[in-house]
């Protein structure tokens, strides 16, 4: 089973954007494992969903508003190599596991989620 952290954020209400990614992960097969709030403005959801169905997700996790990191887009496009590359047809089923953290831009500046003071 393959694993993925990804990191996204939205200047959308949380109650807006919830609802609908939560609708995107359901329509493309995923189901959510866990759901928990870190901060006042940071959420985490914890999916699983077979690799047959990650090119939906990707796009419905765009479509949804979310922007994500850097990272998050390379992850995900690995995660579509490696659907498109598969030798055997029946590995489209093996499951991944996404952990996605979506931080809520309201009252946060973008810079000082994203970059770590120095210890």
């Amino acid at each position: 089973m393959q694993s993925l952290d990804i990191q996204g954020f939205s200047y959308e209400e949380r109650h807006g954007l919830l609802p609908t990614l939560a609708s995107a992960f359901a329509d493309c097969g995923g189901w959510i494992l866990d759901r928990r709030t870190l901060s006042p403005t940071t959420m985490e959801f914890r999916l699983e969903i077979q690799l047959r169905a990650v090119i939906d997700l990707y796009s419905s996790i765009l479509a949804s508003g979310l922007e994500l990191t850097r990272n998050g887009h390379l992850g995900l496009t690995h995660l579509c190599t490696c659907r498109k590359n598969l030798a055997v047809p029946s590995d489209l089923g093996q499951l991944v596991t996404i952990r996605l953290e979506i931080s809520f831009l309201e009252d946060a500046t973008l810079h000082s989620v994203f970059i770590k003071p120095p210890a």
